[in-house]
């Protein structure tokens, strides 16, 4: 076969081209979008978004699979939708996008995940987006792991990330090492709220990056595995900048502690840090390594089958931060075990200016209170178990004939942040605010 060369047609449809008016040329070809080639070899076009006008709905983009139809077969079937950078990506069982990896593969900066309700096994998933939403929308999806996991370490990775992940239950996570975690978090701000996590062998794990935030709001975490292994702590914060926890329940621990965490500051505030009968935690919270810490209007209660005394732990590991000290302030702390330890300070491994106050806490049971840091410890009552009552499912209140109610004095100011709580717990996860003014009681529950 030859070719022949078609340089005379080129030179006139040219000088064609010239004796045209630009009013009537043909007008400019529809733009279809990009083509690229996907995981499973095939091209897949991605249309082009269009602009959505401030305060308009974003709409979804659907990627379609270029893939030729062997003869005689139907043509090829579209790929999953996908959605376009500030767009919404819909997973469920009957929607076109079926699976959450899917959506991860596809996810840009700014998008929105919602997941469907119902179940979804072995989506382990790392997610390398640096802004992302990921929502459950309606009953709480449920993840459950099955033997499936991300890098050998979680069923989701979040590797440096602004993200907000809300509603959805994560079950399961086993990794060969025994620290599979439901939420390994590596570094950036992760927001995690009203989320649940069960029987996973930590539920979320952070990494060491200094500069990492972690926020927990309105979460629940229980049911430690009990098999052999490493420690299964509910959450484990590694030397982050900051970790807070509002409004979540801990229990059902097993070995492992139900809080622990190494960050620079931790803020714990309107907690039912409590393991429960059937739980065998360590420490009901564990800080290693000091920093500054705020546990403001928790209840928190050991288990009787605890293996160890200890309820709350600060500076075990020694200094690893320039500012150390706890406020520990209106908790309710109980503990049923002789010879408990409502509070243990490794003063040997603290530096000499690390301080405590303890202001307006609640100890009920049988466990001794005697801090012997630098600080305040004021308005620290013991009570006995029968002396509480239950409010709202919550059997930690002082009765309202009590004679303790409302003569708590004001905890003041550390700088300019209050000590004040201005919230308390609820049943099932989740915190209520508290009227303002009203006189307060020692304890959480007011």
């Amino acid at each position: 076969m030859s070719y022949r060369p078609h340089l005379p047609s080129v030179l006139i449809l040219s000088s064609l081209a010239v004796a045209v008016s630009a009013g009537e040329l043909p007008a400019a070809p529809t733009e279809l979008g990009s083509i690229r080639r996907n995981e499973r070899g095939q091209l897949e076009v991605f249309k082009a978004p269009a602009e959505t006008p401030p305060g308009a709905t974003a709409t979804t983009v659907v990627p379609e699979t270029v893939k030729r139809a062997a003869p005689g077969q139907p043509p090829a079937q579209k790929a999953p939708a996908a959605v376009a950078s500030g767009r919404t990506i819909v997973v469920g069982p009957l929607e076109p996008v079926s699976s959450i990896q899917e959506a991860a593969r596809i996810a840009r900066d700014g998008d929105t995940v919602e997941i469907r309700s119902g179940e979804y096994r072995q989506q382990a998933v790392v997610w390398t987006q640096a802004r992302l939403t990921i929502r459950g929308v309606g009953q709480r999806p449920v993840l459950i792991a099955d033997g499936d996991s991300a890098e050998g370490k979680a069923l989701w990775v979040v590797r440096n990330a602004d993200m907000l992940i809300e509603n959805i239950e994560f079950r399961g996570a086993r990794v060969p090492d025994g620290n599979g975690a439901a939420i390994r978090f590596e570094n950036g701000h992760l927001r995690v709220v009203r989320c649940a996590f069960f029987d996973n062998e930590m539920g979320i794990l952070s990494g060491n990056l200094a500069d990492a935030v972690l926020e927990v709001v309105d979460s629940e975490f229980g049911q430690a595995p009990t098999h052999a292994g490493a420690l299964h702590h509910l959450l484990y914060a590694g030397s982050i900048a900051r970790l807070s926890v509002r409004g979540s329940r801990f229990q059902q621990g097993f070995r492992g502690h139900l809080i622990k965490s190494r960050a620079r500051q931790s803020d714990i505030r309107y907690n039912l840090i409590v393991d429960g009968a059937e739980g065998r935690a360590s420490y009901e919270l564990e800080f290693p390594n000091g920093g500054l810490v705020w546990v403001i209007g928790n209840v928190i209660g050991q288990s009787a089958q605890t293996e160890n005394p200890d309820i709350v732990s600060y500076g075990a590991e020694g200094q690893r931060w320039p500012e150390n000290a706890l406020y520990l302030v209106h908790n309710t702390l109980v503990d049923q075990s002789p010879g408990g330890r409502f509070l243990h300070l490794w003063l040997e491994k603290l530096p000499p200016g690390a301080e405590v106050w303890a202001l307006n806490n609640l100890l009920v049971g049988l466990g001794t209170f005697a801090p012997q840091a630098p600080g305040r410890y004021d308005g620290n009552v013991i009570v006995d178990r029968s002396a509480l009552s239950d409010r709202d499912g919550l059997p930690f209140a002082l009765p309202s004939n009590s004679l303790l109610r409302g003569k708590a004095s004001s905890p003041g100011f550390v700088g300019e942040q209050s000590l004040t709580p201005s919230a308390e717990f609820r049943l099932p996860a989740g915190s209520r605010p508290l009227p303002a003014g009203k006189a307060l009681s020692p304890g959480a529950l007011q």
